[in-house]
Parts: C-alpha cells; sequence; structure tokens
C-alpha cells in the first residue's frame, strides 16, 4: 500500500470494524433489495467469480456468494484487515466456503493478479481516495464485458438524516464538506459525475439509476450508538476534538435524530445512486 492517506483509511476503518460488524445486519438489511439490484446490474450469475470492494462485514459478500452458488467464488476485498475477519467469519455462519479475502485499497487491485466475471461496490466507493484509481483498477482485473455495478449514496437532500447530522459533525470539527473529488459521504452523490468517472476509468454501456431504501433502527439511542461505533466517516471528521468537545458533538446529532422518530423508532429513507458499466472487449 502506498500514501499516507490510505494507511490512515485503514487505521480508521480498522477501529470501525467491530461497531460496523456489530450494526450491519440493522442498516444493511434494508438495503438488501437494493443490494440484489446491484447484483442484477454486474450480470453476477451461478459459478461466477466476483470481487466484492470494500466488502465491510460481508452482507453483500454474502448476498453474492449464494448468488453464484458452490461453482462460483467471491473474492472480499478491504482496506482494513479487521473487516476482513468479520466477513470471512459470517461467510462461514452462513455455510458458505465459497468466500475468499483480500486486503489492501482497491486502487492496488492492478498488482493482485485477480481475475474475475464481475465485480460489485455497496457504499465504499464514494470513501475512497481516489475513486477514478480504483475504478480503473477494477477494470484491470475484470474479464472482457465483465460488468461492475456499484451503490452510492446520493444527494443530502434526498438523504436528511446523514446530511443533518453529518453537518453537526463537521461544525464541531470546524470543518467544510469535502470538495468535489475528496472522500466523504457525499462525494459522488452527482449523477453525471459519477458516470463520467466510469468513462473516463474506460467503461462502456454506463448507467446510473436511483435506488431507495428504508432504513427503520429501534430507537434513537441505538441509532446514535450505531453512528458512534460503526460509521468511520463520522470518525473521521470528529477524530481531532477532545473528548469534551466530541461528547458535546455527539449530544447535538442525538437531538438531530430524534427528529426522525416516531412510534416505530427512528425511520429514514436511504437514497443511493447504482452506477454500472462494461469493461470493453480490446
Amino acid at each position: 500500500m502506498a500514501g499516507d492517506g490510505k494507511h490512515e483509511n485503514e487505521s480508521i476503518w480498522d477501529s470501525a470494524a467491530p461497531g460496523w460488524a456489530k450494526w450491519e445486519s440493522a442498516l444493511m438489511g434494508a438495503a438488501a433489495e437494493a443490494t440484489e439490484q446491484m447484483l442484477d446490474a454486474a450480470n453476477v450469475e451461478m459459478g461466477m467469480k466476483v470481487l466484492d470492494l470494500a466488502c465491510g462485514a460481508g452482507s453483500q459478500t454474502i448476498q453474492a456468494a449464494k448468488r453464484v452458488g458452490p461453482t462460483g467464488r467471491v473474492v472480499a476485498n478491504d482496506i482494513a484487515k479487521k473487516m476482513l475477519i468479520f466477513a470471512k467469519s459470517n461467510a462461514a455462519d452462513a455455510g458458505l466456503s465459497n468466500v475468499e479475502t483480500l486486503h489492501g485499497p482497491a486502487e492496488d487491485l492492478s498488482e493482485s493478479g485477480l481475475r474475475v466475471d464481475a465485480a460489485t461496490c455497496r457504499l465504499g466507493l464514494m470513501l475512497f481516495q481516489s475513486p477514478q484509481d480504483a475504478l480503473a483498477a477494477v477494470r484491470s482485473v475484470l474479464v472482457e464485458n465483465g460488468r461492475l455495478a456499484v451503490l452510492v449514496v446520493a444527494s443530502p437532500q434526498d438523504n436528511l438524516l446523514f446530511s443533518k447530522t453529518m453537518m453537526i459533525a463537521l461544525k464541531h470539527a470546524g470543518k467544510t464538506p469535502p470538495p468535489p473529488g475528496s472522500p466523504g459521504l457525499f462525494a459522488l452523490s452527482d449523477p453525471a459525475r459519477l458516470e463520467n468517472l466510469f468513462q473516463a476509468a474506460g467503461y462502456i454501456d454506463t448507467r446510473v439509476e436511483q435506488v431507495v431504501a428504508r432504513m427503520s433502527i429501534a430507537s434513537v439511542g441505538d441509532a446514535l450508538t450505531m453512528m458512534q461505533e460503526a460509521f468511520g466517516a463520522y470518525r473521521a471528521v470528529l477524530a481531532d476534538l477532545d473528548d469534551e468537545k466530541r461528547d458535546v458533538a455527539w449530544t447535538e446529532i442525538r437531538d438531530c435524530i430524534g427528529q426522525f422518530s416516531g412510534q416505530g423508532g427512528v425511520n429514514a429513507d436511504m437514497t443511493f445512486l447504482l452506477a454500472s458499466g462494461t469493461n470493453p472487449p480490446n
């Protein structure tokens, strides 16, 4: 791995790994249908070898592994070694033996010697140091006519729970939202820019569509704990604050979460962009 930014990302996500593993099913269970749409967009079928980028604790890896079946393979890739431990363990707990892991940043995939039939990335690309380099690296390991499909967070206006709480975190940290091209929750929320990145990396037959999921968390306290324990993006923003200032920030974030709370707990729409493209034949 090259670059201090990559090492910093690895540290942040390693520290978030236990929390993400704990909360992934609660958070991403609502995204199971969107994940299936992502697998459809990547043309994932029985018997394929599939690369799953930024696999986290592996819930989408498991969906892919079930789809490719025992004759297929899924390579779960993440920058955080601890995430890969959870992904491998969760796959085994699901009775799957067709999942292997690959540690390292997506931008370095071209050095891996990997060859896959399809690739996916659920809610990771917008946090990468260089999405275009990552897209190009994925294309270098895709077979001809193989497809890559990714889910990223759509516009702040379409994800008010996350945009409002992130603005509070940024305010307390004395930071401004990352400019376009910098890693961040909404870094790839512009559909035109996202499609342009695919095309600049050499993909053809590119498509971008909007996908909506409904997140439900039992209580405001649970939603706050989930953000604190699992969300590396928030942890990164608040990392430089002392404990007292960080507590003040989280208290205001809790109050904001309360705006989305009702009898059924905390409920909020999560809107994603589903982008895909094909590696052209030589």
